[in-house]
């Protein structure tokens, strides 16, 4: 097991709670499983998973300990998600390339050329996200994602009300909170949002409020994201917190988790979205092969590349006509090359 730094720069500065970042830092982990070598990325986020710091420390521990017994090391990383998404995204790269099929088929999927993707719409003024709106559907976007949260509750139905006319009722309309609200403000949003048509709306409450999520179902579907970072989807359906689930799979610790809880939401009567932190393209790859895995997938958040100014590899599944196209080669994406990270 070998694993190397990088840092990517991003095209634009990405806010957190945890202050403004403008690169993505992490770690290329190499293996080797019965010969075949195999290619996965860690890149944490704070807030989301654990450190750097403590992912580099987590990953160099289970270098030291792994003696080919993956199942050992990667049980060793349970607290560090992103150090074992990493390493399970570089064994399941060797299985699959082993195997010679590629990763959305070594994870039981069926043949698949393309997965459907959201378009992101940031936190504009109204006629900037109108704007976004009709420049995402005009390139072929199906769905949308609008970012809500951070100016007064009846101006975010508004603007979302304002999309909603600009791009006609075939266009699902998602709105994302990012764990803005209070309840008084979301039992105020939803009534309205009601009329605005909402695919979901995602994570209005707090990612510890289980309960208040609950509460809030009804008027819109709920969907959540922050949560899952801490409680597992059979925590989230016991509670009857949520419709939706967004997973993100450097978050629960690889592709195998991943699509683990995907299947369990969907045995819940719970559909599960794909997701990224923002990460590189061999994360971003392997989140696209997760979606290509299940039976006609919501469309994922992972039309992100754009986030970034460089990667570690040209991008391995572009997006074109609101899909992203599902890598065919063996493995899950090109290995970047030791001189590339």
């Amino acid at each position: 097991m070998r694993v190397e730094r990088f840092s990517l720069s991003l095209s634009t500065p990405l806010s957190t709670a945890h202050g403004t970042i403008d690169a993505r830092e992490g770690f290329v982990v190499r293996v080797e499983v019965g010969g075949t070598g195999g290619v996965g990325e860690a890149t944490p986020l704070p807030g989301w998973t654990e450190s750097l710091d403590a992912c580099e420390a987590a990953l160099e521990r289970a270098r030291r300990t792994t003696d080919d017994d993956w199942d050992a090391a990667l049980a060793d990383l349970d607290d560090a998600p992103a150090a074992r998404h990493g390493l399970a995204l570089a064994l399941a790269d060797a299985r699959s390339r082993a195997a010679d099929v590629p990763l959305y088929r070594h994870l039981g999927g069926a043949p698949s050329d393309r997965v459907p993707v959201n378009a992101t719409i940031g936190d504009g003024s109204p006629d900037e996200t109108v704007g976004e709106a009709r420049r995402a559907v005009e390139s072929g976007f199906r769905t949308l994602k609008v970012k809500v949260g951070t100016r007064a509750v009846e101006a975010d139905v508004e603007r979302l009300r304002a999309v909603r006319t600009a791009v006609g009722p075939d266009v699902a309309l998602r709105a994302d909170a990012n764990a803005a609200w209070d309840p008084s403000e979301a039992r105020r949003a939803l009534p309205e949002l009601a009329d605005v048509d909402l695919a979901y709306l995602e994570q209005p409450l707090s990612s510890t409020d289980l309960a208040g999520h609950a509460a809030l179902r009804g008027d819109v579907p709920i969907a959540l994201d922050e949560s899952l970072a801490a409680h597992s989807v059979a925590a989230v359906v016991d509670a009857g917190a949520a419709d939706r689930v967004v997973l993100k799979p450097m978050v629960l610790g690889g592709p195998d988790r991943a699509r683990e809880a995907a299947l369990a939401a969907r045995e819940a009567g719970i559909d599960a979205v794909l997701s990224t932190t923002i990460d590189g393209a061999l994360a971003r790859a392997g989140a696209v092969h997760v979606a290509a895995s299940l039976a006609d997938p919501p469309a994922a958040g992972l039309a992100t590349a754009d986030r970034l100014a460089t990667d570690l590899i040209p991008d391995p599944a572009p997006v074109a006509d609101g899909h992203a196209h599902v890598p065919k080669g063996a493995g899950n994406a090109p290995d970047p090359g030791e001189d590339s990270t």
